[in-house]
């Protein structure tokens, strides 16, 4: 009889599940609102200067230039609130091997202006900014007016 009620406990569980936030939030999360078109492969980033030495994920970055390339993977565990699609994995390479790995959001055009308060650098272009009295640098990379934000801890 016991085994019954947790049973049904479960089965009801799973019903409430479906109709307060089930599968609608689990496809929202997956995908894109319609506005963001982000490429689902690697995406080359250009070459960025490194003014200091700094931490990617844990890892010691010496201050110089990086190619900086986007992956194909998601960041994980996923941030509360973001969508997968726009938290990934991205490596600053120097020749053919990789330096380090942080984790780059990806914010459409039509919401820049609520993520940073300065102007975007131009499409096509990176740029490197200190910030918060030179204790992180903030790489911002423009790329068909989708942009691609990284920061990393300076020292």
């Amino acid at each position: 009889m016991k085994r019954q009620h947790s049973t049904s406990l479960i089965l009801a569980s799973a019903v409430l599940g479906l109709t307060v936030g089930g599968p609608v939030d689990v496809a929202r999360a997956q995908t894109a609102p319609a506005s963001v078109d982000v490429p689902a492969g690697e995406v080359s980033l250009g070459s960025v200067e490194l003014p200091r030495r700094v931490m990617a994920n844990g890892q010691t970055l010496a201050s110089g230039t990086y190619d900086v390339r986007v992956t194909g993977d998601s960041a994980a565990p996923e941030a509360p609130g973001q969508l997968p699609v726009l938290e990934r994995w991205v490596e600053f390479r120097q020749g053919e091997e990789v330096r380090g790995r942080e984790v780059v959001s990806i914010v459409p055009q039509s919401e820049i202006g609520d993520v940073a308060k300065t102007a975007p650098p131009a499409s096509g272009t990176s740029r490197v900014e200190l910030l918060r009295g030179d204790d992180y640098l903030r790489v911002w990379s423009n790329q068909n007016n989708t942009h691609y934000i990284i920061h990393l801890v300076v020292g």
